[in-house]
């Protein structure tokens, strides 16, 4: 009964989201359902310089994953740049257009699901979020390096660290080069490439010989 529940709970979620984000994206796109039974299912991001695979796990993030793919399959990513890259560390997307204007959301920051074993080890994708531990929305990152010092340690604000909900399984490459780009303060926010990385498309990969 509580697994029954739980799954409702999900389907009411993604079903909210969908409703927001037609919104916000003045209604030009309806997100096609996800297939409840893909516990693993894969996002393709084609970027200006190549294409990065991810595959999320929705047994161990189940909010977070329902999260991301409805913004997925609302277009909410095509046409957004890494707006964090920082060597060595982390990339990072989900926010600004190529003009530095920030593409918003009406959607509700999710619960922290970083107490799930999954840990931020190089091709690790996580939700960025502020100094709140559950004010994390449509922001992700992806490690470019083993980086333990942001997996859960504490249910406190200092300890609660950034939630794990996928792994890179292609595309690593492109992520190293995002990584080594030069950056700047631009649009008010460091760390910006100088020269932009698009994403031009980001979609859910159904068939399944995806990596």
């Amino acid at each position: 009964m509580a697994r029954s529940a739980g799954r409702r709970r999900v389907l009411a979620r993604a079903g909210t989201l969908a409703l927001l984000l037609a919104a916000c994206t003045g209604g030009e796109r309806r997100p096609a359902p996800v297939a409840v039974t893909d516990s693993t299912p894969t996002v393709v991001l084609e970027t200006s310089l190549g294409r990065i695979v991810m595959r999320l796990d929705r047994r161990k993030a189940p909010m977070t994953v329902e999260h991301i793919l409805t913004h997925v399959q609302a277009g909410f990513y095509d046409g957004l740049i890494f707006h964090r890259v920082i060597p060595r560390f982390i990339i990072q997307a989900g926010l600004l257009r190529t003009d530095g204007s920030q593409r918003g959301s009406d959607a509700q920051p999710v619960p922290n699901e970083a107490e799930n074993g999954l840990t931020n080890v190089r091709g690790a994708v996580g939700l960025a979020r502020p100094r709140d531990p559950h004010l994390g929305a449509r922001e992700f990152f992806i490690d470019v390096k083993d980086n333990p010092a942001l997996d859960f340690k504490a249910p406190t604000v200092d300890g609660f660290g950034y939630a794990v909900f996928g792994h890179v399984t292609l595309g690593m490459d492109v992520v190293d080069r995002i990584a080594a780009l030069p950056t700047a303060r631009r649009f008010g926010v460091p760390n910006v490439p100088v020269t932009p990385v698009l994403i031009t498309r980001a979609y859910v990969d159904t068939t399944r010989g995806s990596p």
